[in-house]
């Protein structure tokens, strides 16, 4: 059975060590998380929690993400559901009138 040990120069592990931090920067370049929890995700489309919390028991609201007892959004998905959101005069076909519920 042979061992092979690799050695790097000096110049070769310096160039390594500042090409690290540069690839673990890129990789968490996005410094927000693709789930958000319900307090994460309210500000996103400036509600409060508590309404995201009746949109989920109402409908009418953003998709999520149930894994066991915890919710979460996608970024992706509150994006989707804001722009489903999106009118240009209050008499715009798209707009529906729903029943205020509280």
């Amino acid at each position: 059975m042979e061992i092979v040990v690799q050695t790097l120069s000096p110049t070769a592990h310096a160039a390594s060590a500042s090409a690290s931090p540069q690839a673990t920067s890129q990789a968490t370049d996005s410094s927000e998380p693709s789930l958000l929890t319900t307090t994460e995700a309210a500000p996103h489309v400036r509600l409060s929690p508590r309404t995201l919390e009746k949109y989920r028991v109402l409908g009418g609201g953003p998709k999520y993400k149930k894994l066991g007892a915890r919710v979460f959004y996608s970024q992706a998905d509150l994006k989707a559901w804001l722009d489903e959101r999106t009118f240009e005069m209050t008499s715009d076909p798209g707009l529906t009138q729903r029943a205020c519920v509280r």
